[in-house]
């Protein structure tokens, strides 16, 4: 059985012939400009593009370091350069309410020279609008005005003095409004003269001067009246003269943005504000003494109302707009509103509202990290209004949740955004089943495979790879041994020979490693000596557990046999996991059976040690043993099952096979050699199932038994459809070369058990009775001693 079930030296490593390869090194090869290995994530990647519908946003799966980012960035922006740039943004006030400013879309290229120009028509109108209304014709037109209007006004004050005159009542003006006094005799008379006089002239004087007063008040009437004409002609020239000077000029204005209904409509508003505020443009204030009126000074003039505020400009973007998003805040994805402190407090306004990344990306294509994204507070629940609504809404979240002062909410800004979402497999399984608006939103999705099939074209293709890698990080080129090492490793890392890792994060590492030595040598290129230096360095760097688990072994610490025959004992394979690095190492397995009806004890079960996968495993040889032994009469046995010096968490059933094998041979009384490790899962039906890690723990348990010495007669037993995934270390492959080490497949516990005892397991007659001498023929014979054992005692005891 050993015979047939051994494998040959080409099953234990797939190697990759240099003389595949035509080239010199890498440098004298084209650079790869395609895909690898994904074309169902570019064709879904490229519908998503295509898709004009605001839902067909993508979101991108796929495990660390299979190249999402830089594929997705090199697709979009191809796809960017074939659109036309979107339009420039722009923040300009609301006149008429400046808590909602508003934002206007300026024609590709022009948002600043916009901003400048309007900088410019303001300061243009500060010099011009004074000299205007200082110019000769102001005045005179001003002067006629004033006194077509003040004629008119004298003779109706006189006719007031003349009649007050008559009544011997003066009327003195003063800040207060106009004030009558008495007077006796053409002389004024102070209030005590007053009290002196008869009681009869008393009255007199009274009733005159309410007359007076009365007179007084319809004469203020229509001396008012006469002012607001005045006033309305004074006004009209003004508006006249302000139009004169503002209307050519915004007119040129106008001419060169002619198609843009938002600046025309701006430009309007801002016309009819300058016109309401000429003043602003005319008034000097007179300079006070520093300290005068400090606490209370009049406010200056501002025309910030008048700037613009540049959100966005494409001036310099060839085609669509393409924005990674690294760090996606809520103020870098949505915006946000600025603030001043002034005077103990905070102040704002529409010139300090600045744009986020969704914004930028307007009318293009916005990446970002789903990770990153969920990590931040209201990104993402905005993010999916936003895209709902197609409306960006730039606020300020302090006041949004009732913190802070008031601040602006500027007007919702249009949106055609294509939203682009990296993430992993967990996190979009997580968001399709409890995110409902996820599957509204997120209609794409792109899928990135691990790894590709190998063959010759592929393995070409990762020649023109690690060309284009050299050339963009400016590394050494390779030669053809130093890629055939290259795609060695790729297979080993997928763990399969028919495969090869599209993973190229660690690939890219292993170059960069291999350049460093290199040069090192002041080698001017990289051959597979370097390549595998870096393994060598790059292991030696992260191995010092491994090592420390290793001289545990050596040194007795842990107990493990390799070269014993023992019952009921069998050596398990394990592998460690830590970060990047993995690496296997034995557990010795015990099993021990007596009579009872207790079943299969699992102690690291009992111990609360095991995952629920573990349990599972040892639960499924309960099963196979009712199968095989159990068709004719009851199992009455107890057996007590543990992996010897364990003190941490078991998980995964891949020691399951291990284990039956050490109840058989606990039920047997037939050794097993300690020599041969086993791995494997089982299923009820015996069939020995693939596990992961096989080569590490094939590795694992060969440093062992080298350290321990190699004896000819040790090995390992895998899963016959694990074959595929092995890529064994050249000392393991040299040593099976030299009949040192053994490596076996078995696809079923019968060959498994013939390899590990030398005995034949048996086959049942017609009647389910093993053959006597064979492995599963004492296990028959023991477990009816046992039930014969059972009943006589029961008997007694009834007895």
């Amino acid at each position: 059985m050993k015979k047939k079930c051994e494998l040959s030296l080409s099953d234990l490593r797939c190697t990759c012939d240099p003389k595949i390869f035509t080239f010199k090194n890498t440098s004298a090869i084209e650079p790869l400009d395609e895909v690898i290995g994904q074309e169902r994530a570019v064709q879904a990647i490229e519908f998503g593009l295509n898709m004009k519908s605001s839902d067909y946003n993508i979101f991108v799966s796929g495990i660390e370091g299979t190249g999402k980012s830089t594929i997705i960035r090199d697709i979009v922006n191809k796809h960017a350069e074939t659109i036309p740039s979107p339009v420039d943004w722009c923040m300009v006030n609301n006149f008429k309410d400046e808590y909602r400013p508003k934002t206007i879309s300026v024609p590709t290229g022009k948002a600043t020279r916009f901003s400048k120009t309007m900088s410019k028509l303001i300061d243009d109108l500060k010099e011009e609008l004074p000299k205007a209304f200082e110019h000769e014709s102001y005045q005179e037109r001003q002067s006629d005005i004033q006194k077509k209007y003040s004629d008119p006004k004298k003779e109706i004050l006189q006719k007031l003095e003349m009649s007050a005159a008559e009544k011997n009542i003066q009327i003195n003006r003063t800040k207060a409004g106009y004030q009558t006094i008495p007077m006796v005799n053409e002389k004024t008379i102070s209030p005590e003269e007053f009290l002196a006089l008869p009681k009869g002239k008393q009255e007199e004087i009274e009733e005159n001067i309410t007359t007076v007063q009365a007179e007084i008040e319809s004469t203020v009437r229509e001396v008012n009246k006469i002012n607001e004409k005045m006033n309305s002609q004074m006004e009209k020239l003004m508006e006249e003269v302000t139009l004169f000077v503002v209307r050519h000029r915004m007119d040129i204005i106008k001419d060169e943005y002619k198609d843009c209904k938002d600046i025309l409509a701006y430009l309007d508003e801002a016309q009819a504000d300058i016109l309401e505020n000429v003043k602003d443009f005319i008034s000097h204030p007179e300079a006070k003494p520093p300290l005068e009126g400090f606490m209370f000074q009049a406010a200056k003039p501002s025309f910030q109302r008048y700037e613009v505020n540049v959100l966005v400009d494409n001036k310099s973007l060839k085609g669509a707009p393409v924005i990674f998003e690294t760090n996606p805040t809520y103020q870098n994805v949505f915006g946000q509103i600025e603030k001043r402190a002034h005077m103990g407090t905070v102040t704002t306004d529409f010139t300090m509202v600045q744009a986020g990344s969704f914004l930028r990306a307007n009318g293009g294509y916005l990446i970002m990290e789903i990770e990153s994204v969920l990590m931040n507070l209201f990104v993402w629940e905005a993010l999916k209004r936003a895209l709902q609504n197609k409306l960006l809404a730039i606020e300020d979240i302090a006041s949004g949740l009732g913190f802070g002062t008031l601040s602006l909410r500027p007007e919702p800004i249009p949106l055609d955004v294509k939203v682009i979402l990296l993430g992993s497999y967990h996190l979009f399984y997580m968001l399709q089943n409890y995110d409902l608006k996820f599957n509204k939103i997120f209609k794409v999705r792109a899928d990135f495979d691990h790894e590709v099939e190998k063959n010759e074209d592929t393995i070409q293709k990762y020649a023109r790879f690690i060309s284009r890698a050299c050339k963009e990080e400016g590394l050494l080129p390779l030669t053809p041994p130093g890629v055939a090492a290259i795609v060695e490793f790729c297979e080993k890392y997928i763990s399969n020979k028919n495969k090869l890792s599209l993973r190229f994060g660690p690939i890219m590492g292993i170059l960069k490693e291999a350049d460093y030595w290199a040069r090192k040598e002041n080698g001017r290129v990289v051959s597979d000596k370097h390549v595998i230096q870096a393994f060598k360095e790059y292991k030696f760097r992260y191995n010092l557990y491994e090592e420390k688990i290793h001289e545990s072994y050596v040194d007795d610490t842990i107990m493990i046999d390799v070269s014993v025959d023992v019952v009921g004992q069998v050596n398990a394979l394990s592998v460690f996991q830590l970060g990047d690095i993995s690496f296997g190492r034995p557990s010795r397995i015990t099993a021990e059976t007596y009579m009872g009806k207790q079943g299969v004890i699992n102690i690291e079960r009992e111990a609360k040690l095991s995952g629920k996968t573990h349990d599972k495993g040892v639960l499924i040889l309960s099963g196979y043993l009712g199968r095989t032994f159990a068709q004719n009469y009851p199992i009455s046995v107890s057996i007590s099952i543990t992996f010897e010096q364990s003190y941490s968490g078991i998980e995964g059933d891949s020691a399951s096979s291990t284990e039956l094998y050490a109840v058989i041979s606990s039920l047997s009384d037939i050794p097993i050699h300690q020599g041969i490790a086993v791995t494997g899962s089982v299923n009820q039906k015996g069939q020995i199932q693939a596990i992961g890690g096989v080569n590490q723990k094939v590795e694992g348990f060969f440093d062992v038994c080298k350290s321990k010495g190699l004896t000819g007669k040790q090995g390992v037993l895998i899963p016959r459809t694990n074959v595929k995934s092995l890529m064994l270390k050249k000392d393991v492959v040299d040593a099976v070369k030299k009949g040192e080490f053994h490596i076996y497949q078995v696809s079923t516990v019968e060959e498994g058990i013939e390899i590990l005892t030398g005995v034949a397991a048996g086959t049942p007659d017609e009647a389910g009775n093993f053959p006597e001498g064979t492995v599963y023929g004492k296990v028959q014979e023991k477990l009816k001693r046992y039930l014969e054992r059972s009943l006589k005692l029961k008997k007694e005891f009834e007895d």
